[in-house]
């Protein structure tokens, strides 16, 4: 599986077999995103809640099929898994709900949680179950933080994590944290002078590694 950071909580995910799933595509400018067009077309979408920086579903080409709310779905022969989320520490009722999104791709679980806004409970830890890829915000205000993000990574334990949602020199307008409080919580961090990571099934790590990418926007 190729993982494409676009910018933002926005990623490319290709399958072996040439299948792509684009996450949260963002509309360039809104609250202060300096990325530039998502640019890409895809087979899915997954939307993890309403605003404009996370729903952008037009940006996407190739008549993608959208995938949004909770419970289990089918799109392209993949089963999606929605998580029930908040954006907020108050169950929602400043910024609205979320969804946390699981699902499987050439063998790997990937876990997409959106614009998450609270730690997670035992309850909502089980229903996501084991994770290879887990896409977590980092940068704070409109999400968690770095303290939190890196409570959940303790908690689900991923063989990877790739922080999103932060400051950073393409987006560097955006009212959020940038990467580094994060990684400085982290063990086995890996920063890559590119947008792109390649993962394989039979060859992820012991102990969970976080790389940090740069987006391709």
């Amino acid at each position: 599986m190729k993982v494409t950071w676009l910018g933002h909580a926005s990623f490319l995910l290709e399958s072996a077999e040439g299948v792509r799933i684009v996450t949260d595509p963002y509309k360039p400018g809104m609250y202060g995103l300096d990325y530039d067009d998502v640019g890409e077309s895809a087979d899915v979408v997954t939307v993890s809640h309403e605003h404009d920086d996370h729903n952008n579903v037009a940006a996407v080409q190739g008549g993608p099929q959208v995938v949004k709310g909770t419970g289990s779905q089918e799109a392209k022969g993949l089963t999606f898994r929605g998580v029930a989320a908040s954006h907020d520490e108050a169950q929602g009722s400043q910024r609205g709900p979320n969804t946390i999104f699981c699902f499987a791709l050439d063998g790997l679980s990937v876990c997409h949680v959106g614009d998450l806004g609270h730690a997670l409970d035992d309850a909502t830890a089980a229903e996501i179950g084991p994770v290879d890829l887990l896409l977590l915000p980092v940068g704070g205000n409109f999400t968690i933080d770095a303290a939190v993000a890196n409570g959940i990574c303790e908690k689900l334990r991923p063989k990877v994590v790739i922080p999103m949602h932060f400051k950073n020199e393409r987006c560097p307008n955006f009212p959020v944290a940038g990467v580094d409080d994060f990684v400085a919580l982290r063990g086995n961090v890996r920063k890559l002078d590119g947008s792109e990571l390649a993962l394989t099934a039979g060859a992820l790590p012991a102990e969970t590694e976080t790389v940090v990418l740069r987006p391709a926007r």
